[in-house]
């Protein structure tokens, strides 16, 4: 059988042709088959709520999407950051969206910054490591995939004082490449008008000359520019956040009620509750998403690919194998995985030999301490018999002493009963 090779040459002509149409062909319906399937699909978004205890963050949830959410009180005592997450689904009109709201319970009760932060990265690497998994699976269900990747982070900035504190700037430049941050005063109705502007113009000056990067509203869109480019000029948004409903004249609002008066939270003199309320939910909630998808998940995919051995198309524009790479990157794996066997080999051999030595020193120790011990017992058995000797001698001695005394007693009263003997001999003579 024989092999043929058809070669072509191929042209591309990037300029568009523009054609007329006859009639109605029907493609322009494809917007309504996109929202129709989107609605019935869903939406979800995730918000990352940062900000100290008893700052106001789940009032401000609350208040955001005018419902209770469930929320345990956290004290001033936490021993690390917990990150809490709780997802709700919620509807309005036919849309369903899967909202997920997640608390940093002990924020900044840490005396190390370092692990006031940490485990937020974490926390959001870990979201990111988990949608990455699933699509580098098999047999993937991103369709029905719970996507709980951070969209927004409400960063909330104490009103008291009149700059950021060091965990802020911190915090926020530590984030900023992985999260889209919007910074907010919370409480705003604690501090005056003037204090306010003065602060929200000190906040970004501080941010601005700390490289922190925080979340501008896109003005590509002819529909949004103008009221973004409003909005980014109000950065960061002074809010207050109440659920109760307080009368004033003859309507029902969402207040907060003070002896001296009430600060209406969907008064735009009072705060700006309404323009973040438009801004996050109503304008740029599909911009949020796109940007975490398009931008922090596609910097740590690349990064994470990078690690594995993935590379794009190299310079001269040959494109890869994956099999190769894999192929590669697995020979690498196991000429490392060789390079440490060999390490741990040489390790436990270096390790014997040392205990070995360490051995030997402590058989030579000890043979040097018997034999010294052996010299003592010798020379205290040699001291032993030696006093053996004396006191046998001095045994002997005595014992001679004694029959010699013995003896001159026995004497010595056989002469004194031998002389009254005699002077009765004389008597009688």
């Amino acid at each position: 059988m024989g092999h043929f090779l058809y070669s072509t040459d191929i042209r591309i002509n990037e300029e568009k042709r523009n054609l007329e149409l006859g009639g109605h062909v029907g493609f322009d319906s494809l917007p309504d088959q996109l929202v129709s399937k989107s609605v019935a699909q869903g939406f979800c978004f995730n918000i990352l709520c940062v900000g100290e205890t008893g700052i106001g963050k789940s009032t401000l949830m609350n208040t955001l999407f005018n419902t209770t959410f469930e929320n345990e009180e956290a004290s001033h005592y936490e021993h690390e950051v917990q990150l809490r997450p709780q997802t709700y689904d919620l509807q309005e009109s036919n849309v369903n969206l899967k909202l997920t709201i997640v608390h940093t319970v002990g924020f900044g009760d840490q005396i190390n910054k370092e692990e006031s932060y940490k485990p937020i990265l974490e926390y959001i690497d870990a979201q990111f490591e988990s949608y990455l998994e699933e699509e580098l699976k098999i047999k993937r269900s991103l369709f029905n995939y719970h996507d709980t990747r951070i969209h927004i982070c409400l960063y909330f900035i104490a009103p008291n004082g009149h700059s950021l504190k060091s965990i802020d700037l911190v915090t926020m430049k530590k984030l900023d490449s992985k999260v889209n941050i919007i910074p907010v005063i919370a409480k705003a109705d604690t501090v005056s008008k003037s204090e306010l502007d003065k602060l929200k113009i000190k906040v970004m000056s501080e941010l601005v000359s700390n490289g922190v990067q925080i979340y501008q509203f896109p003005t590509e869109n002819e529909a949004v520019a103008e009221i973004n480019s409003s909005m980014n000029t109000h950065l960061p948004f002074a809010v207050v956040g109440s659920i109760e409903d307080v009368k004033v004249g003859n309507k029902m609002v969402k207040a907060r009620l003070y002896p001296w008066g009430s600060v209406q939270v969907e008064n735009e003199n009072h705060c700006d509750f309404v323009k973040l309320r438009e801004m996050l939910l109503r304008v740029n909630m599909e911009d949020l998403r796109e940007q975490t998808h398009a931008r922090h998940y596609e910097l740590y995919r690349r990064c994470k690919l990078e690690e594995m051995g993935f590379k794009d198309t190299g310079p001269d524009s040959q494109s890869f194998s994956l099999q190769e790479t894999y192929e590669a990157k697995r020979k690498e794996f196991l000429v490392e995985l060789q390079r440490k066997e060999e390490e741990m080999r040489q390790m436990f051999v270096n390790k014997v030999k040392e205990t070995e030595a360490e051995l030997k020193e402590k058989e030579k120790e000890l043979h040097e301490r018997f034999e010294q011990l052996k010299r003592m017992h010798q020379e205290e058995k040699k001291t032993l018999e030696e006093k053996r000797r004396e006191l046998e001698e001095e045994m002997n001695a005595f014992n001679r002493r004694r029959v010699a005394a013995e003896t001159l007693m026995g004497q010595a009263l056989q002469g004194c009963s031998q002389q009254p003997f005699k002077k009765d001999k004389d008597k009688k003579k």
